[in-house]
């Protein structure tokens, strides 16, 4: 659990993904699971769809096993008794695939679920993937925090609209490519500064044959500084954040309070 003085260790598994493998990435999770444990981390983030990467040609036969895997994934922050996240391959409420974030606490449970409600075209999601229809808020020991995934990133009002219901940290696994490395580096610390939250971001490396990721995995703070980022080559990187910094940005630059919300919306 979090100690009193408002100290978090988290651990950030920028990994690269075996495409359409879940046995492949479940063994290396499994390992720096394990790691991140040793080091005193009481939260690991994986990448976006770190299970099976976006393997749309095999995407019936990976969602029909994805119960297993998840399942899996849970036994995970279980057996090492961590909070972990990171979006998979799952089926929503109406059995349909969709890219889903899932924060399991330490005892495998399943504290949060979310399913990604801006899907990326580009990608070509939107043919194979249903979008999400609300956002996940989940209490934590060290606060509240918002589940979003990778695209999200691009869309601010999602991020004010959690730091107006009190979070004050955002999980956001992603599968961001070469080239815009600089979208990703600014899209973060403008979320982070202008909603004074930590942003924790994870991006995979690696290639899925279409696409090269370019990692740079980070975590930024309610001030917009670099807490720490990782290069472009699989790393676990893990660092020490202090819970309570939001709360003092909040009081000494009172964004929230000095709205206008009266001329504008969201």
């Amino acid at each position: 659990m979090t100690t009193n003085t408002g100290q978090l260790n988290i651990s950030l598994a920028q990994m690269d993904i075996a495409l359409g493998n879940p046995a492949a990435n479940l063994e290396k999770a499994a390992a720096w699971t394990a790691e991140a444990a040793r080091r005193g981390s009481e939260l690991i983030v994986f990448p976006e769809m770190w299970t099976t990467g976006m393997d749309w040609e095999n995407l019936a036969a990976l969602a029909a096993t994805q119960d297993e895997v998840i399942a899996a994934v849970g036994e995970l922050a279980r057996r090492n008794k961590i909070w972990l996240n990171g979006s998979m391959l799952a089926l929503d409420e109406n059995g349909q695939p969709a890219n889903t974030s899932i924060l399991f606490d330490p005892n495998g449970e399943q504290a949060g679920v979310y399913r990604k409600i801006h899907l990326f075209g580009v990608m070509d999601e939107d043919r194979y993937l249903a979008a999400g229809q609300h956002l996940t808020q989940v209490e934590t020991a060290w606060g509240s925090s918002g589940l979003a995934i990778c695209y999200d990133l691009r869309f601010a009002e999602m991020f004010r609209s959690y730091a107006l219901r009190g979070v004050n940290m955002v999980y956001l696994p992603a599968e961001w490519p070469h080239p815009r490395l600089a979208h990703w580096q600014t899209l973060l610390r403008a979320r982070a500064i202008e909603n004074q939250m930590y942003m924790v971001a994870v991006n995979r490396v690696g290639s899925d044959g279409t696409y090269d990721f370019f990692g740079h995995s980070a975590i930024i703070d309610p001030w917009g500084n670099t807490v720490i980022e990782g290069g472009e080559s699989e790393v676990l990187l893990t660092a020490t954040i202090d819970t309570e910094m939001v709360a003092a940005v909040r009081q000494k630059i009172p964004v929230f309070k000095d709205r206008r919300s009266d001329l504008y919306e969201l």
